[in-house]
Protein backbone atom coordinates (compact mmCIF):
# COMPACT_ATOMS: atom_id res chain seq x y z
CA UNK A 1 0.00 0.00 0.00
CA UNK A 2 2.83 2.06 0.77
CA UNK A 3 4.24 1.35 -2.06
CA UNK A 4 1.55 2.32 -4.22
CA UNK A 5 0.50 5.88 -2.54
CA UNK A 6 4.08 6.75 -2.99
CA UNK A 7 4.25 5.52 -6.87
CA UNK A 8 1.08 7.48 -7.27
CA UNK A 9 2.31 10.38 -5.23
CA UNK A 10 5.42 10.84 -7.77
CA UNK A 11 3.52 10.37 -10.92
CA UNK A 12 1.03 12.92 -10.05
CA UNK A 13 3.67 15.54 -9.10
CA UNK A 14 5.56 15.11 -12.40
CA UNK A 15 2.31 15.29 -14.60
CA UNK A 16 1.59 18.36 -12.14
CA UNK A 17 4.78 20.27 -12.34
CA UNK A 18 5.00 19.17 -16.38
CA UNK A 19 1.33 20.67 -16.50
CA UNK A 20 1.67 24.04 -14.43
CA UNK A 21 5.33 24.74 -16.19
CA UNK A 22 4.78 23.42 -19.95
CA UNK A 23 1.47 23.94 -21.35
CA UNK A 24 0.49 26.94 -23.55
CA UNK A 25 -3.00 28.41 -21.80
CA UNK A 26 -4.91 25.88 -24.21
CA UNK A 27 -3.59 22.93 -22.75
CA UNK A 28 -3.63 24.20 -19.19
CA UNK A 29 -7.17 25.06 -19.59
CA UNK A 30 -7.88 21.71 -21.29
CA UNK A 31 -5.85 20.05 -18.42
CA UNK A 32 -7.67 21.91 -15.39
CA UNK A 33 -11.52 21.61 -17.23
CA UNK A 34 -10.38 17.36 -17.65
CA UNK A 35 -9.75 17.56 -13.43
CA UNK A 36 -13.00 19.61 -12.33
CA UNK A 37 -14.85 16.98 -14.32
CA UNK A 38 -13.91 14.01 -12.77
CA UNK A 39 -14.27 16.16 -9.70
CA UNK A 40 -18.00 16.52 -10.39
CA UNK A 41 -18.24 12.99 -11.20
CA UNK A 42 -17.11 12.46 -7.80
CA UNK A 43 -19.51 14.97 -6.05
CA UNK A 44 -22.01 12.84 -8.23
CA UNK A 45 -20.53 9.79 -6.26
CA UNK A 46 -21.08 11.64 -2.42
CA UNK A 47 -24.96 12.54 -3.51
CA UNK A 48 -25.40 8.51 -4.07
CA UNK A 49 -26.19 8.80 -7.33
CA UNK A 50 -25.62 6.03 -10.10
CA UNK A 51 -22.82 5.67 -12.58
CA UNK A 52 -25.08 6.86 -15.09
CA UNK A 53 -26.00 10.17 -13.88
CA UNK A 54 -22.07 10.36 -12.46
CA UNK A 55 -20.98 10.78 -15.76
CA UNK A 56 -23.46 12.89 -17.21
CA UNK A 57 -22.50 15.19 -14.34
CA UNK A 58 -19.32 15.32 -14.89
CA UNK A 59 -19.94 15.95 -18.27
CA UNK A 60 -22.34 18.96 -18.10
CA UNK A 61 -19.34 20.61 -16.14
CA UNK A 62 -17.07 20.17 -18.83
CA UNK A 63 -19.70 21.56 -21.03
CA UNK A 64 -19.66 24.47 -18.65
CA UNK A 65 -16.16 24.85 -18.76
CA UNK A 66 -15.93 24.96 -22.07
CA UNK A 67 -18.98 27.51 -22.30
CA UNK A 68 -17.09 29.60 -20.10
CA UNK A 69 -13.78 29.53 -22.56
CA UNK A 70 -16.10 30.32 -25.79
CA UNK A 71 -17.80 33.28 -24.31
CA UNK A 72 -15.34 35.08 -21.75
CA UNK A 73 -11.78 34.01 -23.27
CA UNK A 74 -10.43 36.99 -22.00
CA UNK A 75 -11.24 36.05 -18.76
CA UNK A 76 -9.51 32.59 -18.90
CA UNK A 77 -6.07 34.77 -19.96
CA UNK A 78 -6.45 34.60 -23.70
CA UNK A 79 -5.40 37.88 -25.32
CA UNK A 80 -4.11 40.79 -23.81
CA UNK A 81 -7.08 42.34 -21.58
CA UNK A 82 -6.44 40.03 -18.98
CA UNK A 83 -5.82 42.60 -16.40
CA UNK A 84 -9.27 44.17 -17.64
CA UNK A 85 -12.20 41.66 -17.78
CA UNK A 86 -11.31 38.78 -15.39
CA UNK A 87 -12.52 41.13 -12.43
CA UNK A 88 -15.46 42.02 -13.77
CA UNK A 89 -16.39 38.01 -14.76
CA UNK A 90 -14.76 36.58 -11.89
CA UNK A 91 -15.92 38.55 -9.10
CA UNK A 92 -19.74 36.98 -9.54
CA UNK A 93 -17.75 33.55 -9.01
CA UNK A 94 -15.54 34.02 -6.23
CA UNK A 95 -17.81 36.44 -3.45
CA UNK A 96 -20.98 33.39 -3.94
CA UNK A 97 -18.24 30.66 -2.93
CA UNK A 98 -16.61 33.10 -0.31
CA UNK A 99 -19.93 33.74 1.23
CA UNK A 100 -20.62 30.01 0.95
CA UNK A 101 -17.64 29.05 2.72
CA UNK A 102 -17.52 31.40 5.50
CA UNK A 103 -21.67 32.00 6.47
CA UNK A 104 -23.18 28.56 5.14
CA UNK A 105 -20.44 25.67 5.84
CA UNK A 106 -19.76 26.41 9.57
CA UNK A 107 -23.51 26.30 10.14
CA UNK A 108 -23.39 23.02 8.26
CA UNK A 109 -20.69 21.61 9.54
CA UNK A 110 -22.56 22.10 12.94
CA UNK A 111 -25.47 20.36 11.97
CA UNK A 112 -24.05 17.85 10.24
CA UNK A 113 -26.14 18.40 7.34
CA UNK A 114 -26.59 15.33 4.44
CA UNK A 115 -25.97 16.30 1.07
CA UNK A 116 -29.11 16.22 -0.78
CA UNK A 117 -29.05 14.29 -4.19
CA UNK A 118 -31.05 17.12 -6.15
CA UNK A 119 -30.17 20.45 -7.61
CA UNK A 120 -29.78 21.32 -4.63
CA UNK A 121 -26.54 19.27 -4.15
CA UNK A 122 -25.77 19.85 -7.51
CA UNK A 123 -25.90 23.83 -6.65
CA UNK A 124 -23.39 23.25 -4.01
CA UNK A 125 -20.61 20.92 -5.76
CA UNK A 126 -20.89 23.93 -8.91
CA UNK A 127 -20.18 26.43 -5.73
CA UNK A 128 -16.97 24.31 -4.67
CA UNK A 129 -15.50 23.02 -8.29
CA UNK A 130 -16.20 25.99 -10.91
CA UNK A 131 -14.31 28.15 -8.44
CA UNK A 132 -11.87 26.31 -8.05
CA UNK A 133 -11.39 25.79 -11.94
CA UNK A 134 -11.64 29.08 -12.60
CA UNK A 135 -9.30 29.98 -10.03
CA UNK A 136 -6.27 27.75 -11.24
CA UNK A 137 -6.62 29.07 -14.70
CA UNK A 138 -6.69 32.91 -13.55
CA UNK A 139 -4.20 32.64 -10.79
CA UNK A 140 -1.81 31.08 -13.32
CA UNK A 141 -1.23 33.97 -15.18
CA UNK A 142 0.60 35.56 -12.58
CA UNK A 143 2.95 32.58 -13.30
CA UNK A 144 3.71 29.34 -12.95
CA UNK A 145 6.04 29.71 -9.52
CA UNK A 146 3.35 31.75 -8.28
CA UNK A 147 0.22 29.45 -8.32
CA UNK A 148 2.75 26.83 -7.00
CA UNK A 149 3.84 28.87 -4.35
CA UNK A 150 0.25 29.82 -3.59
CA UNK A 151 -0.74 25.76 -3.39
CA UNK A 152 1.93 25.31 -1.35
CA UNK A 153 0.84 27.37 1.62
CA UNK A 154 -2.31 24.65 1.90
CA UNK A 155 0.62 22.03 2.12
CA UNK A 156 2.41 24.01 4.57
CA UNK A 157 -0.71 24.53 6.63
CA UNK A 158 -0.83 20.72 6.79
CA UNK A 159 2.35 20.38 7.77
CA UNK A 160 2.07 22.42 10.37
CA UNK A 161 -1.42 21.32 11.84
CA UNK A 162 0.24 17.32 11.75
CA UNK A 163 3.37 17.87 13.91
CA UNK A 164 2.51 20.56 15.98
CA UNK A 165 -1.12 18.37 16.47
CA UNK A 166 0.98 15.36 17.02
CA UNK A 167 3.42 17.20 20.09
CA UNK A 168 0.90 19.17 21.59
CA UNK A 169 -2.52 18.08 20.42
CA UNK A 170 -5.34 17.87 23.42
CA UNK A 171 -8.38 19.47 22.60
CA UNK A 172 -10.17 18.46 19.37
CA UNK A 173 -11.39 20.23 16.37
CA UNK A 174 -13.83 18.34 15.30
CA UNK A 175 -14.17 14.82 16.66
CA UNK A 176 -17.37 14.00 15.42
CA UNK A 177 -15.96 14.65 11.75
CA UNK A 178 -12.18 14.27 12.02
CA UNK A 179 -11.20 13.07 15.16
CA UNK A 180 -7.60 13.63 14.59
CA UNK A 181 -7.99 17.22 14.34
CA UNK A 182 -7.00 19.32 17.40
CA UNK A 183 -6.88 23.18 17.40
CA UNK A 184 -3.57 23.20 18.80
CA UNK A 185 -2.86 21.58 15.19
CA UNK A 186 -5.00 24.74 14.00
CA UNK A 187 -2.83 26.91 15.35
CA UNK A 188 0.10 25.75 14.18
CA UNK A 189 -1.55 25.71 11.01
CA UNK A 190 -1.52 29.47 11.42
CA UNK A 191 1.73 30.13 12.72
CA UNK A 192 3.45 28.18 9.88
CA UNK A 193 1.31 29.27 7.05
CA UNK A 194 2.10 33.06 8.58
CA UNK A 195 5.62 32.91 8.01
CA UNK A 196 5.53 31.67 5.24
CA UNK A 197 3.59 34.20 3.50
CA UNK A 198 5.86 36.81 5.02
CA UNK A 199 8.59 35.20 3.61
CA UNK A 200 7.12 35.60 -0.14
CA UNK A 201 5.53 38.80 0.54
CA UNK A 202 9.00 40.29 -0.68
CA UNK A 203 8.18 38.25 -3.93
CA UNK A 204 4.74 38.89 -4.46
CA UNK A 205 3.38 40.02 -7.54
CA UNK A 206 3.65 44.28 -7.71
CA UNK A 207 -0.21 44.53 -8.26
CA UNK A 208 -0.56 42.50 -4.38
CA UNK A 209 0.29 45.80 -2.30
CA UNK A 210 -0.87 44.12 1.18
CA UNK A 211 0.40 46.03 4.27
CA UNK A 212 1.91 43.39 7.04
CA UNK A 213 -1.74 43.72 8.68
CA UNK A 214 -3.40 42.86 5.71
CA UNK A 215 -0.91 40.42 5.22
CA UNK A 216 -1.53 38.32 8.59
CA UNK A 217 -4.96 38.44 7.85
CA UNK A 218 -4.92 36.81 4.67
CA UNK A 219 -2.50 34.12 6.04
CA UNK A 220 -4.99 33.23 8.74
CA UNK A 221 -8.31 33.48 6.26
CA UNK A 222 -6.16 30.96 4.30
CA UNK A 223 -5.47 29.09 6.93
CA UNK A 224 -8.68 28.95 8.24
CA UNK A 225 -10.97 28.21 5.01
CA UNK A 226 -8.28 25.67 3.88
CA UNK A 227 -9.21 23.81 7.19
CA UNK A 228 -13.02 24.19 6.54
CA UNK A 229 -12.69 22.59 3.13
CA UNK A 230 -10.63 20.17 4.31
CA UNK A 231 -13.42 19.32 7.43
CA UNK A 232 -16.21 20.12 4.92
CA UNK A 233 -15.25 16.78 2.74
CA UNK A 234 -14.77 14.79 5.67
CA UNK A 235 -18.23 15.16 6.88
CA UNK A 236 -19.66 14.87 3.23
CA UNK A 237 -17.80 11.36 3.12
CA UNK A 238 -18.54 10.28 6.28
CA UNK A 239 -22.15 10.88 5.95
CA UNK A 240 -22.35 8.96 2.32
CA UNK A 241 -20.23 6.10 4.36
CA UNK A 242 -17.23 6.48 1.89
CA UNK A 243 -13.93 6.77 3.06
CA UNK A 244 -12.54 8.22 -0.20
CA UNK A 245 -14.40 10.32 -2.98
CA UNK A 246 -12.94 7.63 -5.45
CA UNK A 247 -10.69 4.97 -6.12
CA UNK A 248 -9.32 6.91 -9.36
CA UNK A 249 -6.03 7.61 -7.84
CA UNK A 250 -4.44 4.35 -6.43
CA UNK A 251 -3.66 5.01 -2.59
CA UNK A 252 -4.92 8.87 -2.67
CA UNK A 253 -8.13 8.21 -3.08
CA UNK A 254 -9.94 10.42 -5.42
CA UNK A 255 -9.48 14.34 -6.89
CA UNK A 256 -11.49 15.63 -4.31
CA UNK A 257 -9.79 13.71 -1.67
CA UNK A 258 -6.29 15.88 -3.01
CA UNK A 259 -7.73 19.73 -3.41
CA UNK A 260 -10.26 19.22 -0.56
CA UNK A 261 -8.58 22.24 0.86
CA UNK A 262 -7.41 23.89 -2.33
CA UNK A 263 -11.15 24.20 -3.35
CA UNK A 264 -11.65 26.99 -0.42
CA UNK A 265 -8.00 28.41 -0.62
CA UNK A 266 -7.67 29.22 -3.96
CA UNK A 267 -10.96 31.16 -4.83
CA UNK A 268 -10.21 33.29 -1.84
CA UNK A 269 -6.84 34.30 -2.97
CA UNK A 270 -7.83 34.61 -6.56
CA UNK A 271 -10.41 36.70 -5.12
CA UNK A 272 -7.81 39.15 -3.31
CA UNK A 273 -5.55 38.97 -6.39
CA UNK A 274 -7.81 40.01 -9.15
CA UNK A 275 -9.34 42.12 -6.68
CA UNK A 276 -6.12 44.27 -6.18
CA UNK A 277 -4.92 44.26 -9.97
CA UNK A 278 -8.23 45.52 -10.87
CA UNK A 279 -7.86 48.41 -8.50
CA UNK A 280 -4.50 49.20 -9.58
CA UNK A 281 -5.82 49.21 -13.72
CA UNK A 282 -8.47 51.43 -12.61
Amino acid sequence: MLKTRVLTAVVLLGVFLSAVFALPTEGWVLAVTLTASLAAWEWGGLMAWQRGARIALGAMFAALCFVVWLLEPAALGFGDTFSRQAWPFARWIYWPALVFWVAIVPVWMSRRWRLPASFFGVLIGLLIIFPTWLALIQLRQAGSWVLLAIMAAVWVADIGAYFVGRRFGRRKLAPSISPGKTWEGAFGAAVAVTCYVFALAPKLPAEVNLSPVLLVLVALSMTAVSIMGDLFESLLKRNAGLKDSSSILPGHGGILDRIDSQTSTLPLVALIWLANLSASAA
